[in-house]
């Protein structure tokens, strides 16, 4: 049987950069170029190649998905992304109900681009909402407005998807409960079946990190984003979503699997600048311009710029920090007894599932999830 190999396929091209955004993107100005559409052939162009080279290190695997992540991979032409998905379908073997996301801006989607990147295979689009308000919006830099996001929806089911997801935001600055429970109620009024909910994370370097800085904006206290994560919960959960992961919810059958192959341990391979990748044991990244990525691929060369060899501690160690985020939770026999002590405190003071825990099942409870880094840290140490 062969191996099993998902595809992350990085699209590093934005039309303008978000303030809060540390990603490897690039826009058209800060690459002194104009026009995305050349830009994007000769990068696809690059990302074929090594996708050859994949196929030579893993041989016939058996592909379960396919993610596009950016960036914004809406921006490019169909016909660019569709060239990626039938380049892995001629050196490798497609799940026959394989899973395919694009992660799109609602600004950028087209009814056309839909059908055509639908066509080409695509099975599920995500996409980056964050808030339904318009002033958080701004102080995200974003560049939608909140009815844009309904229009993309409802484009996106008339393409005849049958997965399609939102990605929110919270405890930006000045973002207040009742901003967040506006953009929670208006998440769950679309005809989406899978929910995204990440904390605001200002990141060092950005244009959000240099305007808190100053003094400019000031960001709401840590309890408030457990209060608005807690929210969230509720929310999600009295519309048929279900948490499957700490900061995704989905109804039956809509759960991302790519994201799942991370988590549970899987191998995958990321193609382009700054991409990262995982197989047997070896973990390594691309070098991250677009440029020295291309530069790379045309020598002939791997883009690999570094990597690391993960020891048996090391995987024991991320297997319990990644499955931790889990509903599945951690089966007993994979902690050790000193581990077991440990949880046992966090039980008695419910932050476990006392439940999943007499089926011999370490699972976070609702208030477990909100100091699920602490749990891991006292697990790992």
């Amino acid at each position: 049987m062969s191996q099993r190999l998902s595809f992350y396929i990085h699209i590093p091209y934005c039309a303008k950069r978000c303030g809060y955004c540390d990603f490897n993107t690039y826009t058209p100005s800060e690459l002194k170029s104009g026009d995305l559409d050349s830009l994007s052939s000769s990068y696809i162009d690059s990302a074929l190649k090594e996708i050859e080279m994949a196929a030579q290190v893993a041989g016939n695997a058996t592909i379960p998905t396919i993610f596009f992540g950016g960036g914004t991979p809406s921006l490019l032409p169909a016909a660019q992304l569709a060239r990626v998905i039938e380049a892995i379908r001629g050196r490798f073997t497609l799940d026959k109900d394989i899973e395919i996301t694009l992660e799109a801006n609602p600004d950028s989607l087209t009814q056309e681009f839909l059908d055509e990147i639908k066509s080409a295979g695509a099975t599920r689009i995500s996409m980056g909402m964050q808030s339904a308000v318009g002033s958080v919006l701004k102080v995200l830099d974003r560049t939608h407005n909140p009815e844009s996001v309904g229009r993309a929806v409802s484009m996106v089911r008339a393409a005849g998807f049958e997965h399609v997801s939102v990605d929110l935001i919270y405890g930006s600055p000045g973002e207040t409960i009742d901003d967040w429970r506006r953009s929670l109620e208006y998440a769950l009024a679309l005809d989406i079946d899978h929910i995204s909910a990440y904390a605001l994370i200002v990141e060092k370097g950005t244009k959000l990190a240099a305007q808190i800085n100053r003094g400019e904006l000031t960001m709401p206290p840590d309890d408030q984003s457990a209060d608005k994560y807690l929210l969230a919960d509720q929310h999600f959960e009295a519309a048929g979503f279900n948490w499957y992961e700490l900061s995704n919810w989905s109804k039956p059958g809509g759960q991302c699997r790519h994201n799942i192959a991370y988590w549970d341990g899987s191998f995958w391979w990321g193609v382009g600048a700054g991409a990262h990748s995982y197989l047997n044991g070896k973990r390594w990244w691309n070098v991250k311009h677009p440029s020295s990525y291309q530069e790379k691929i045309l020598q002939g060369q791997s883009p690999e710029l570094s990597h690391e060899l993960l020891t048996p501690e090391n995987l024991s160690d991320e297997f319990i920090m990644l499955q931790i985020r889990r509903r599945e939770g951690i089966l007993h026999n994979h902690l050790n007894s000193a581990q077991i002590a440990k949880a046992e405190e966090f039980l008695s003071s419910g932050f476990l599932d006392s439940a999943s825990w007499q089926d011999m099942r370490l699972v976070l409870s609702r208030d477990g999830r909100l100091i699920a880094d602490k749990i891991v840290r006292e697990l790992v140490l």
